[in-house]
């Protein structure tokens, strides 16, 4: 599986977790209107990094479950440890990542 390659389907997954957790529509009301989250299940809009945030917290889940799921067709156990494992091996190929630190990337030429 090529990350790379791979359509996210933010919709299809919010929607998934959202039944999974046996939530409606209007549950989301203090995050998200009905017709917004309308929009992003069906793949009408696509949300902000804060908005993936409230949606997962409205549903009791890390942001990135919702995130991987994004990236699974069936989201069982096996093709989410693929999708889990190819993200920790691109990360730990990084050799000069700086999270947290002001200091600019000096480019080696």
């Amino acid at each position: 599986m090529s990350l790379k390659t791979t359509t996210p389907k933010f919709g299809q997954a919010l929607r998934a977790l959202r039944l999974e957790r046996g939530l409606s529509q209007e549950d989301f009301y203090e995050v998200s209107g009905r017709t917004h989250l309308s929009r992003l299940e069906n793949q009408g809009a696509s949300p902000s990094l804060k908005k993936v945030v409230q949606l997962a917290q409205t549903m009791g889940v890390h942001p990135l479950t919702l995130l991987t799921l994004s990236f699974c067709n069936k989201g069982n156990a096996a093709e989410v440890d693929k999708v889990l494992s190819a993200v920790g091996e691109e990360i730990a190929s990084f050799s000069n990542l700086r999270l947290g630190t002001r200091e600019k990337h000096r480019r080696v030429t």
